[in-house]
C-alpha cells in the first residue's frame, strides 16, 4: 500500500488573508460549437479558470480546475453546444461542486473567430476575424451570470483634424473665386481629409439566465460603432468606398462608445435591466505616439434612460 501523500493546500497559510481569484491561465482547448443546418465551427479557445480562496486555506486544488474544463469540453464534443458562454456557465458551476472551500467560481474564454464577409464596392468573398470573448460566475446560493462578447477591429477618422482640413479648403476655394453656394455644396460632398486610425472595438454583455443573446449581432453593432468596417482583401473601388465611408463618418473615441450604446439599446431591448453592458474603444492613433481609450460599463436600464432621454 503507497503512503498516503500530505494535503498541503489543505493547511494553514503563514499569512492568513483570503483571496479573491485563484486558478489557471493559458489552458488551450479546442471547442466545437453547433450550428443549425450547418457545419460545426471549431475554435482553438484559451481558458482562464478562477475560484475564491478563504484566508483559512493554503491553496486551492489546482488539478481540479484542470479536471473540471476538461470534462466539461469533453461533454461539448459529445451533445451539441450552441453558446460558448453557456457552457462557461457549466464548467463554473462545476467548479464551486469540486470546491467545497469556494464560494465563487469564474471561467474565461477567448478564441479568434473566422467569418465570411463580401466587400463593400466590388462584392468580393473575403474572410474576416473577430476575438470571441465569454466568460460566466457562479456564486453559491445565487444565479450563475454568462457574458458573451466580440473585439472587433475598424477605422476612425479624426472629426477635428477633419474640420481644420476643411477650412484650409474652404479658404483656398474662395481664392480661386468660388462661390459660397459651391463652396458649401463641395464640402458636403467630398468629405475632407482627416488623420485616420485603426480602432478597436469591444463589446460584451453580462445576463443571468438566458438572454437569447446572437454573438453575430454583437458582432455588427461592434463593427458599425467606428467611422468604417475594414476588409482583409480590397480592390481598388473597395479602397475608395471605406475611405469615403470613414471620413463621411468621422468620430472621435468618445463617438465610438457612444454609437456603440445607442446601438445596443435598438438592438437588444429585450434584455433584461439588470443585464450589464461592457464597451470599450481603443484607437491605435496614426499622428500621435499615444493612443486613445474610451469606455462605459452600465446595466442596461441606465444606459436605456440615457440613450433614450429619459435621464
Amino acid at each position: 500500500m503507497s503512503p498516503q501523500l500530505p494535503d498541503v493546500q489543505a493547511t494553514e497559510p503563514e499569512v492568513a488573508v483570503g483571496l479573491s481569484q485563484v486558478g489557471v491561465t493559458g489552458v488551450e482547448k479546442l471547442v466545437k460549437v453547433a450550428r443549425e443546418d450547418e457545419r460545426p465551427i471549431a475554435l482553438m479557445a484559451d481558458f482562464e479558470v478562477y475560484v475564491d480562496l478563504p484566508k483559512g486555506r493554503k491553496g486551492i486544488d489546482m488539478s481540479r480546475n484542470m479536471e473540471v474544463i476538461d470534462e466539461t469540453l469533453q461533454d461539448a464534443v459529445s451533445e451539441p453546444v450552441y453558446r460558448v458562454e453557456e457552457m462557461c456557465g457549466e464548467a463554473a458551476e462545476r467548479l464551486l461542486e469540486k470546491h467545497d472551500y469556494t464560494t465563487t467560481a469564474t471561467v474565461e474564454m477567448e478564441a479568434e473567430l473566422i467569418i465570411q464577409d463580401e466587400t463593400p464596392a466590388s462584392g468580393m468573398p473575403t474572410q474576416g476575424s473577430v476575438d470571441i470573448l465569454a466568460a460566466a460566475t457562479a456564486v453559491e446560493g445565487e444565479p450563475t451570470r454568462e457574458e458573451i462578447g466580440a473585439r472587433v477591429v475598424g477605422m476612425t477618422v479624426c472629426p477635428c483634424s477633419q474640420q481644420m482640413m476643411g477650412q484650409r479648403a474652404r479658404e483656398k476655394l474662395q481664392e480661386l473665386g468660388v462661390g459660397e453656394r459651391e463652396v458649401r455644396e463641395f464640402l458636403s460632398d467630398v468629405p475632407q481629409a482627416g488623420h485616420s486610425q485603426r480602432g478597436h472595438a469591444t463589446l460584451t454583455i453580462e445576463t443571468a439566465g438566458d438572454p437569447d443573446v446572437d454573438l453575430m449581432d454583437i458582432v455588427s453593432v461592434a463593427r458599425d460603432s467606428m467611422s468604417a468596417r475594414i476588409y482583409n482583401l480590397a480592390k481598388r473601388p473597395d479602397e475608395d468606398s471605406m475611405t469615403y465611408a470613414a471620413h463621411a463618418n468621422a468620430k472621435f473615441v468618445e463617438d465610438c462608445v457612444r454609437s456603440m450604446a445607442r446601438d445596443v439599446v435598438s438592438e437588444f431591448d429585450h434584455l433584461d435591466d439588470d443585464a450589464i453592458v461592457k464597451m470599450k474603444q481603443s484607437n491605435d492613433e496614426s499622428i500621435h505616439q499615444h493612443n486613445a481609450h474610451a469606455e462605459r460599463i452600465a446595466e442596461f436600464a441606465t444606459l436605456r434612460e440615457e440613450v433614450n432621454g429619459d435621464a
